[in-house]
């Protein structure tokens, strides 16, 4: 689930794998045919909460969708600049009408998976028909539930019929959900598990070894799309902690590196500690929330929600765990996305233990409140189990709540927060695409990705709607701005903060500023060795 992810969001390792290479610096003759070794925390694994990381209809998380966005081909992908998709396996696409409910594309011509098989207009049909008919509870179906119908003919068009109209079903089509699958390899009705993958995009996933944590990557010869990779091969490898994921950068272990990169290792290379290594740092969009049953019988309660926002210390909690690596988040929507408003802090102000007591006098709750928040167990001395300590001792101070923390398993954790056993809990999540509906809509849509009970009906059937007739997006920011004020108001999620894109490498990698989409995701066609100083 995700984006994506019920596990810790990334500067920290907060998400929670082919062949061994040997990478030091090395000049460019040297490293001709070697894998790039490419190193993460956010690992792909056969667990309950993803049976099939492979299969695009299974999946939606960090891991799985870094290997989807580099493996398959879309439509539209995310652009190498700017925002807006560009095309893809699509030679063109766009809106037949002004009320933005039908989208026609014609796809490239010449078009194979990796199987050899051709890729057609009824491919694409067959993919976004088998997504939805699957509808994995929790899992990316709901990007494209929107879809009333597909057309395709026997040659390269295909129409996509909406039940609604979107002005944002092009960002949605650039999502690893909206990925091209064989109709002849992949089952109609059901997922396809373990490590098998039938796609047309940059890269052949070759090899998974899930025991030893690495997934082998080769270039796609015959990939008709965007950019061709610039490497060979690449190696990923998925690390269970920060301190040994650092550990092999800087030995030479591996190349690079991004999710999982602690702040304090940050501000070790930012000081230039190590000069073989190269830092990029870029504005993030990955957020990190507090999500709330609005069932339970205690938090159930606004008021208790209410005093449980007025409480906490956004910038104690980013100082005193994420240093300069993150920043305090008063709204669904972060900054720097258009429709960004301060809602929380506009709401509350400053943390005030006096004001929230005030609140839930008024709605005559007795004190203190005993609440659970839970959270991914990511290891002893985690940034996750160290985040949670604060929001603990923060609320516990007040005398207004009694809290207790309880780290979870990280292999079960989004199944458990779908079925609703936690309390409060922890979610990180990364945008799908760079649009403000991407931050309010999964969550305060009827089938939304938290599962969560909350309902408001001004959101889900005017607002969101009014939002999605709006070509230009800058028109929808004030439908933004109230769905937001809702949110503050009624606090069925808390925010908490927004983070950075870290990216660290050594340094005879190039290519690495062009590494990570909008959305977070590796574009590992971008990399190649240069020489190391």
């Amino acid at each position: 689930m995700n984006r994506r992810t019920l596990t810790p969001l990334a500067l920290a390792g907060l998400l929670a794998s082919t062949l061994v290479a040997c990478s030091g610096g090395v000049d460019g003759k040297g490293g001709e045919g070697k894998s790039i070794v490419v190193g993460t925390t956010a690992r792909v694994a056969v667990t309950e909460d993803t049976p099939a990381p492979f299969d695009p209809a299974g999946s939606y998380d960090i891991g799985s969708w870094n290997i989807m966005r580099n493996t398959f081909q879309t439509l539209l992908r995310p652009p190498r600049t700017g925002t807006d998709p560009v095309a893809d396996a699509a030679e063109k696409c766009g809106f037949t009408d002004k009320e933005n409910d039908r989208y026609s594309c014609t796809l490239r011509g010449g078009l194979t998976f990796s199987n050899g098989n051709e890729l057609t207009a009824e491919d694409v049909e067959f993919s976004t028909e088998r997504l939805l008919r699957i509808n994995l509870k929790g899992g990316p179906a709901s990007l494209l539930s929107n879809v009333d119908k597909v057309e395709s003919d026997r040659g390269n068009k295909v129409v996509f019929h909406l039940k609604k109209p979107d002005a944002t079903f092009p960002f949605k089509l650039a999502t690893p959900a909206a990925a091209i699958v064989d109709s002849q390899t992949y089952p109609a009705d059901r997922l396809v598990k373990g490590s098998e993958g039938t796609g047309s995009g940059p890269y052949v996933l070759d090899d998974f070894d899930a025991k030893g944590r690495k997934v082998l990557l080769s270039r796609n010869p015959d990939y008709r799309g965007g950019p061709k990779a610039k490497n060979e091969k690449i190696e990923l490898r998925f690390f269970a902690t920060s301190e040994a994921l650092q550990k092999a950068l800087g030995s030479g272990e591996i190349d690079m590196m991004n999710r999982g990169i602690s702040s304090r290792y940050i501000e070790r290379l930012e000081a230039d500690q190590d000069k073989r290594i190269d830092l990029v740092e870029q504005p993030g969009q990955g957020v990190r929330y507090l999500v709330f049953d609005t069932e339970d019988k205690t938090v159930g309660q606004r008021a208790v929600r209410q005093a449980f926002a007025r409480v906490v210390d956004r910038k104690q909690l980013v100082s005193d765990v994420y240093s300069r690596t993150a920043e305090p988040l008063y709204s669904l929507v972060p900054g720097g996305l258009l429709g960004h408003t301060n809602s929380f802090f506009n709401e509350y102000g400053e943390p005030s233990v006096k004001a929230a007591k005030r609140t839930l006098r008024k709605a005559d709750v007795k004190t203190p409140v005993k609440i659970t928040l839970h959270h991914p167990e990511t290891g002893r001395g985690g940034t996750s189990a160290r985040e949670f300590a604060v929001l603990e001792k923060q609320l516990d101070d007040s005398g207004l709540f009694d809290v207790t923390v309880k780290g979870e398993s990280p292999s079960s954790y989004s199944s458990a927060a779908l079925k609703g056993e936690y309390q409060v809990y922890g979610f990180g999540w990364l945008p799908d695409f760079p649009d403000a509906d991407n931050f309010i809509a999964p969550f305060l849509e009827k089938n939304n990705v938290l599962n969560s009970p909350y309902s408001n009906k001004e959101i889900r059937e005017e607002l969101i709607p009014k939002t999605r007739r709006e070509p230009e997006r800058a028109d929808a920011s004030t439908s933004f701005a109230r769905a937001q004020e809702i949110v503050a108001d009624e606090v069925p999620v808390l925010p908490l903060w927004q983070g950075k894109q870290y990216i660290a490498a050594r340094d005879h990698i190039t290519g690495v500023e062009w590494a990570l989409n909008s959305s977070s995701l590796l574009q590992l066609w971008e990399l190649d060795r240069g020489v190391s100083s």
